[in-house]
């Protein structure tokens, strides 16, 4: 079975929520205490043993591919100062992987920026992991994904369970639970956004996937939504008529830093697990629950 070599990083939507601090800034470099977003996504790739990283960016997102590029500049003025530390940091970044660029001119969704990546990625699975989606736990999500399917072969999407009242806010699958298996079902279909009433589970697609090739073909095909947009989903529902797909219900936490609260809520988790940061922080929250 051909290994997973190869994640695709859809970067190049406008980040609208986080107006304004994203007129110029693209939103998966905002940063969860001292990294940005993209960069504990790769890292989780990386962990996992993923060896190409393909950015999917648009003309305003260059601070994304420079963030990952050496900085000649920088490392030579640490070194000098005698900031070792920090030097060891920076030099790290630019060496978790390869990293290739490209573009996606126009914003017609996710299925679209996803395509954008086929030259890349070649006649070969791959993975597609977004920024937004920040997964902590002992094991990278990415990795216990890619167990399974080792295990059984298929195409894998991460879900996680919600509660009915936000099925709107997610692709939502159909299925069953997969025979033998705690965490894996077998998917017969996905539905993008329905409302409670209609939602055929409450299983919601979270954004770490496994693909096969063919996805590109079939992204080729799949027709723009009322908004001109190609969606993922809709590539994926029919991808599961072609061939069996599983869905994953992952171990960790997940954290929505694509949403304000979600990304304050990882602000703080992140950094009360730090040593260096964690106390003193811990100590300021109890200092401001008290008044």
């Amino acid at each position: 079975m051909p290994s997973i070599r190869t994640a695709v990083f859809p970067a190049a939507g406008l980040g609208t929520r986080f107006l304004p601090a994203t007129k110029a800034i693209p939103k998966e470099m905002l940063s969860l205490v001292d990294k940005p977003l993209i960069q504990y996504v790769v890292e989780e790739a990386v962990a996992a043993g993923i060896e190409r990283i393909v950015l999917v960016t648009s003309r305003d997102k260059a601070a994304i591919e420079d963030h990952f590029d050496l900085s000649w500049e920088l490392e030579k003025t640490l070194e000098d100062r005698g900031k070792t530390d920090l030097l060891g940091q920076v030099r790290q970044v630019s060496r978790l992987a390869r990293v290739i660029a490209v573009r996606q001119a126009q914003a017609l969704g996710l299925g679209h920026a996803v395509l954008q990546a086929k030259e890349v990625v070649g006649d070969e699975p791959f993975a597609v992991m977004l920024s937004d989606d920040i997964v902590v736990g002992a094991d990278p999500c990415i990795a216990q994904m890619i167990r399974i399917y080792e295990k059984r072969g298929n195409p894998v999407i991460a879900l996680q369970e919600v509660p009915k009242s936000q099925t709107h806010l997610y692709g939502i699958v159909s299925g069953e639970r997969a025979p033998g298996e705690e965490r894996v079902y077998s998917l017969s279909g996905m539905v993008e956004k329905p409302p409670a009433e209609k939602a055929p589970s409450n299983l919601a697609i979270i954004g770490r996937y496994l693909l096969p090739p063919e996805t590109f073909e079939i992204l080729e095909r799949t027709r723009s939504d009322v908004g001109g947009e190609i969606q993922l989903t809709s590539a994926l529902a029919a991808l599961a008529k072609e061939r069996p797909m599983d869905g994953y219900v992952f171990e960790g936490t997940r954290y929505d830093a694509g949403d304000k609260i979600g990304f304050l809520k990882a602000t703080v988790d992140l950094a009360l697990a730090r040593p260096d940061v964690g106390p003193e922080l811990a100590k300021h929250l109890e200092e401001r629950l008290r008044k």
